[in-house]
């Protein structure tokens, strides 16, 4: 079937999203992965993957259009011959002071409040919609620019998004645990204290939408307007889950409050599937538990902040003196890796380290920490990774929770002037004492570069 190709948004305050250019043409193929367009945020500019195999048709917006956050750009048809058939309307652009940009499901501009408009943001480019775990902030709150906002869940993880205006919370327009459309507003900023700041619901869409970035059984309506803590399930006896979790689970006829029962937190996602395999009942026993909690399979989670100062006053250091030109990223990739075999005795050992940032994956590198920091790293192929090194930190997120199905996932965001780091690992991957020593060698060694190169 066709798959659309929507304009992203990595940040809240982004309602739009300008095209630098196309690097795919109309009829041409394009596999998975491969970049279709650049992409202009008001940090970076970012190039935008395929998502599908085929061909791209249907392209509505030109280089130098900005156009809104969750329309549709273009679309990946499945054939060559489909391509030539596929047609899209061209949409007009726009731009973020347009005032006729409205979501159509939202309440009408007169009555709200004045202010900068919160929409929900796509965290991904197959994301359409997105769950709002929890606000952080209530109706009539002061908030600064990089004020965790409200919590948003993807199909990998929770995710703390920041406002991005400073003023106060005028108007929050959906509730928590709500499935929310990319684009849509949800909240408004005021420069100035509201007489009578706004509480709404969003009435587009269902708490338990199957298109939803996380389903939810069926539960009353004063039960959705709660906030799922913990691993217990709310009092309408809601579970969250990812709709792809969701959906092999019932392929599997696997019953996901087995979960719950035993504490595992929600949300849940694929990788929970292994541990619920263990639970589930065997058929051939009469319905019978083989299969004891595998305690090795339980998520494990640490974080640690450090200041930003030591690992950029290195790096300008580096740039000064030597000219030498790094990407924060290089630094950490070789920490991470001395860190890692120092916290886990593996020293005669090839350790691999799978890079990320927000929708990219890098690379894998073998033994960053054994080759010179300015020198690319040796690629590592297709060599399962030790570990996953996921740099948040050019973004609005200031807090995450990897699944780390395959491999401990290192995650480093950036919060004012610090680094906020979290280790996410299974029980079974690392220890304890391994966990904890893993993570303060790192956060010493961004703390004091230069210390530990020498």
């Amino acid at each position: 079937m066709p798959h659309d190709v929507i304009m992203p948004a990595l940040g809240m305050a982004q309602d739009t999203g300008l095209i630098v250019s196309w690097l795919k043409k109309p009829g041409d193929a394009v596999k998975t992965g491969d970049a279709l367009m650049e992409v202009e945020t008001d940090k970076a500019v970012m190039e935008v993957e395929a998502l599908a195999d085929g061909f791209l048709a249907a392209v509505s917006a030109e280089a130098g259009d900005h156009v809104p956050v969750g329309q549709v750009v273009a679309v990946i048809a499945e054939t060559a011959d489909a391509a030539k058939n596929t047609t899209l309307a061209s949409p007009s652009t726009t731009s973020q002071s347009d005032p006729e940009r409205t979501s159509p499901a939202d309440p009408g501009p007169d009555t709200l409040p004045p202010g900068e408009e919160i929409i929900m943001p796509a965290l991904g480019m197959a994301q359409d919609t997105g769950l709002i775990v929890a606000w952080r902030k209530k109706p009539g709150d002061t908030v600064a620019a990089s004020d965790v906002l409200l919590e948003v869940e993807t199909d990998k993880s929770v995710m703390e998004v920041e406002a991005g205006h400073d003023g106060f919370v005028a108007a929050i327009l959906a509730d928590a645990q709500q499935a929310i459309p990319v684009g849509s507003v949800i909240a408004i900023i005021s420069a100035e204290k509201p007489e009578n700041a706004v509480a709404r619901s969003h009435k587009s869409l269902p708490v338990n939408s199957e298109a939803s970035g996380t389903a939810a059984t069926e539960a009353p309506p004063a039960a959705a307007e709660k906030p799922q803590t913990g691993g217990a399930p709310t009092s309408g006896g809601r579970i969250l889950a990812s709709p792809k979790a969701r959906r092999l689970a019932m392929e599997k006829g696997l019953d996901l409050s087995l979960l719950v029962e035993h504490s595992v937190p929600q949300p849940y996602h694929v990788s929970d599937l292994r541990l619920l395999e263990t639970l589930a009942p065997s058929k051939k026993s009469g319905g019978a538990i083989h299969s004891p909690v595998s305690a090795a399979a339980l998520p494990m989670h640490i974080g640690a902040r450090v200041a930003v100062s030591g690992c950029d006053e290195f790096i300008a250091w580096l740039a000064d003196d030597g000219d030498i030109h790094l990407e924060p990223r290089l630094i950490w990739l070789r920490f991470a890796t001395a860190a890692f075999r120092e916290a886990t005795g593996l020293a005669d050992e090839r350790l691999v380290v799978e890079t990320r940032t927000v929708r990219t994956t890098d690379g894998r590198f073998a033994d960053a920490d054994r080759v010179r920091l300015s020198k690319p790293m040796s690629e590592a192929g297709d060599q399962v990774p030790s570990i996953v090194l996921r740099d948040l930190s050019g973004s609005p997120i200031t807090a995450a929770t990897g699944s780390a199905a395959d491999a401990p996932v290192l995650t480093v965001c950036r919060e004012r002037e610090d680094y906020a780091v979290s280790l996410d690992y299974r029980a079974g991957q690392l220890d304890e004492d391994q966990a904890i020593e893993f993570v303060s060698g790192f956060v010493d060694r961004l703390g004091e570069p230069l210390r530990h190169l020498l």
